[in-house]
């Protein structure tokens, strides 16, 4: 398995010989407002070649937020790719966009040898998520026979939902949403670096990779702030925080 970090929560795999987008935010810097600032998103360009993100086999967007599927990407990708999603209205944004080959996330999925499973999440505390109206999202449990499994948690703080996937599927590599995003008023609608201790303690023997941070106004923690916590707690070895760019090997 090869892990992308591409920008933010936008990685490109490739599990079982299979290339995987999920949620592809491919627009140049300050391409849309910010969320809680006069600054624009993303605030850092792509790193990696447009042109290498534009042949997935499938695209998995875990919610519609502008962050995880942007114009560029309903632009761009090519309209008869398979897309799988959380819910019938993600699915009508995107075949709305042209989109023709849409999945409803609903059950296990198998595509190309990959089977993907939904999981829970929320995007903050209930009262953070009906105030800001951020709806559902989901994350995902990507595997395959030759494969060790993936865990994606999604944009979600942390929440039973992230425990009973750990408990369920046991994943060997979990990616975790980070930035720990603030919206003005309202309490953190993400991750942040001491959830990457909590969730370690429950998967001690998984590799753990910190993604959606640097890359929008409204994400307050740093990958330091992630390194420099995992090394006080001493995970730093099961701990990877990777640079736009940069592949990672599981």
């Amino acid at each position: 398995m090869k892990i992308t970090q591409v920008r933010n929560a936008t990685l490109l795999l490739e599990v079982g010989g299979t290339r995987i987008l999920v949620d592809p935010m491919l627009g140049a810097k300050g391409a849309q407002p910010g969320f809680a600032s006069a600054r624009r998103n993303p605030l850092v360009d792509l790193v990696v070649p447009l042109a290498d993100l534009l042949d997935p086999e499938v695209v998995v967007v875990t919610h519609t937020h502008s962050d995880h599927w942007d114009a560029a990407a309903a632009a761009l990708l090519p309209r008869e790719v398979p897309v799988l999603v959380q819910h019938v209205a993600d699915a009508a944004v995107l075949e709305e966009a042209g989109f023709t080959q849409v999945s409803v996330l609903d059950e296990p999925t198998t595509m190309q040898g990959v089977t993907f499973t939904r999981t829970g999440g929320l995007h903050g505390s209930e009262t953070t998520v009906a105030a800001a109206e951020l709806g559902e999202v989901m994350g995902v449990v990507i595997a395959h026979p030759d494969e060790q499994t993936l865990y994606i948690a999604g944009d979600t703080v942390y929440h039973p939902a992230v425990e009973e996937a750990l408990a369920a599927h046991e994943p060997h590599v979990i990616v975790l949403n980070t930035g720990e995003a603030v919206l003005p008023g309202l309490d953190p609608i993400l991750m942040g670096a001491e959830d990457v201790v909590r969730v370690h303690r429950l998967a001690p023997d998984a590799r753990i990779v910190a993604v959606h941070m640097e890359a929008l106004d409204h994400c307050t923690v740093t990958r330091d702030d992630v390194r420099a916590t995992a090394e006080a707690h001493g995970i730093a070895e099961s701990v990877d925080v990777p640079e736009d760019g940069e592949t990672l090997s599981a």
